[in-house]
C-alpha cells in the first residue's frame, strides 16, 4: 500500500467532540471517522478516486472458528 498523507485539520472544538462523539459510537478514531466521512462525500459527489486503496483494518485481528 502506498504511504499515507498527513494533514493538519483545524477545527472548531465543538466539531471536533461531535466527530469524537460519533467515531467513538463507531469505534474509530478520529482520525478514520474523517476518512470514512471524506470518501463517502466522495462518492456521492462522483469524485471518489479510481485509484484509492481500501480503508486500513484497524484493531486486533479476527479470532478463527
Amino acid at each position: 500500500m502506498a504511504e499515507r498523507k498527513a494533514v493538519l485539520l483545524r477545527l472548531d472544538p465543538a466539531v471536533h467532540d461531535a466527530l469524537a462523539r460519533w467515531a467513538a459510537d463507531d469505534l474509530r478514531s478520529v482520525n478514520a471517522q474523517v476518512e470514512v466521512i471524506l470518501r463517502d462525500a466522495l462518492k456521492k459527489a462522483g469524485r471518489a478516486p479510481k485509484g484509492a486503496g481500501p480503508l486500513p483494518q484497524r484493531g486486533r485481528p479476527r479470532k478463527d472458528s
